[in-house]
């Protein structure tokens, strides 16, 4: 499976969508108030995902994946594992179709993150870390019976990223690059094939962290790769590994993996606060430390679209990994 949703998937499942989900903006950058983060010449376009339900990107593929539940199944309950997003997305979409949600966290998630799930009714589960909470989900959905929405190996997510490619496509016209966000592939897989549709010669970069970087393993590979641990400050592109469906779209569909030290991600938060008056979470900043840094360069003058892709984070957390 390499082609990706096709035009009229994804306008089928923008449609299903329809106004439970934000259609968020796509902003020109302004470069005199980023100055010295974008290319020489560049115009840059961000998709404000952050701004989305449940304040992440993943609200679209959980509801398309809730959507999609048989009867028996919504009866049973969903659970699904996360260090974050991904369990808020499961619990809203989960609470918006009366349906029961258990979500695996790590114990390291962000209190604002778990502190959501519960407030929207889910019921959370804390282990030790993520590779543990991969291990704790499979014996819900065994034990229990529970629908599991996969974080990222999902049609679903593909197709909910998806919309979110053809909206920044179409919004932004020519795109001679596009930089987005890799943690397990759900993002990229999607967002890549639909921007590339509309901008066949677009050069897509997808940008992880150093300490989590299983897709890039995975290209040198030439299959998917399990890390045997994760550490980065970037929790939510923390994903153990990657999985044969999601990389084999990434691997047809991307350029590039690009991937960046944990002390790349602090300064490029601190610039979008600065900015734009936003608080993002790490990997909200990915995209735009990747454009000012190893990317800068290459794409001087060239049309840029990238994604803020979530803003779950506390404000504890977040002037603890940044100087404002």
């Amino acid at each position: 499976m390499t082609a990706g949703p096709t035009a009229s998937e994804i306008a089928a499942a923008r449609e299903q969508l329809g106004k439970r989900i934000v259609a968020t903006p796509t902003l020109e950058l302004n470069a005199s108030r980023l100055e010295g983060w974008l290319p020489e010449g560049a115009t840059v376009f961000m998709k404000m995902e952050l701004f989305q339900q449940a304040g992440s990107f993943k609200a679209r593929g959980a509801t398309l994946a809730v959507d999609a539940l048989t009867d028996d199944e919504r009866t049973r309950g969903v659970t699904a594992v996360s260090a974050g997003n991904h369990a808020l997305a499961v619990s809203w979409a989960a609470a918006q179709a009366g349906v029961s949600a258990k979500v695996v966290m790590p114990e390291t998630a962000d209190n604002i993150r778990v502190d959501g799930c519960k407030a929207l009714g889910a019921e959370v589960v804390l282990v030790a870390n993520v590779e543990e909470a991969f291990r704790e989900v499979a014996r819900l959905r065994d034990e229990e019976g529970r629908a599991y929405l996969h974080p990222f190996d999902s049609p679903f997510m593909t197709l909910g990223a998806a919309t979110i490619g053809d909206e920044l496509a179409t919004a932004a016209g020519h795109l001679d690059a596009a930089i987005i966000p890799v943690g397990g592939g759900g993002l990229i897989s999607g967002m890549a094939p639909a921007i590339k549709a509309l901008n066949p010669d677009c050069e897509i970069f997808g940008v992880e962290p150093e300490g989590a970087d299983s897709m890039h393993r995975s290209f040198a590979a030439g299959e998917a790769v399990t890390l045997e641990k994760v550490n980065t400050i970037a929790d939510s592109l923390g994903a153990p590994m990657a999985m044969p469906d999601t990389f084999a779209l990434t691997r047809a569909h991307v350029d590039e993996i690009i991937r960046l030290p944990d002390t790349a991600f602090p300064p490029a938060m601190e610039a979008l606060y600065h900015a734009m008056k936003i608080i993002a979470e790490p990997a909200c900043a990915a995209t735009l430390a990747a454009l000012a840094g190893p990317l800068k360069t290459r794409l001087t003058g060239k049309r840029v679209g990238i994604i803020a892709c979530g803003s779950n984070i506390s404000r504890a957390k977040f002037e603890r990994l940044c100087s404002i």
